[in-house]
């Protein structure tokens, strides 16, 4: 991919973005190797984040060196805070870095990513119940999701 801004030099050229329990077995398996097998370097996350740890200090670099961020939006992708984490910081790196950001609807529509509509509605709802005391990353993550869904 020769897409690089000649401002900043790239790790890598993709990082993924998505809910493993979805779609790590089978959609994603099949991305990450097609593209590997282009020669494209990709940062695939296998790690599995326990409850109540955040997100990692690596993982969020990974995601500022990357060219392009690949988001595989998916039925329980919002129900997990690490995927809504990752999304709100790939938006951000959007902005400031000019990172190209590319969304995949795996079974789900834009429409419901941009309005947060069912199946999405539900895991926002039970994040501010579990975040009530902290309603800005909540709201940081309804933004970032609704961007996420025009593009």
């Amino acid at each position: 991919m020769s897409y690089a801004s000649p401002s900043k030099d790239w790790k890598y050229d993709v990082f993924l973005s998505f809910r493993g329990e979805d779609t790590r077995k089978n959609f994603v398996s099949h991305l990450y190797n097609a593209l590997k097998q282009r020669g494209i370097d990709v940062f695939k996350d296998d790690e599995r984040l326990e409850t109540g740890k955040p997100i990692s200090d690596e993982l969020l670099k990974a995601i500022e060196d990357s060219r392009f961020a690949v988001v595989i939006f998916s039925k329980s992708y919002a129900s997990s805070r690490w995927c809504l984490e990752e999304l709100a910081h790939i938006i951000k790196c959007q902005n400031e870095l000019e990172q190209t950001v590319i969304p995949i609807f795996y079974d789900v529509s834009p429409s419901d990513v941009r309005h947060q509509n069912p199946p999405f509605a539900e895991s926002f709802s039970q994040h501010e119940g579990k975040y009530k005391d902290d309603m800005e990353k909540v709201q940081r993550w309804r933004d970032a999701f609704a961007e996420a869904g025009k593009l």
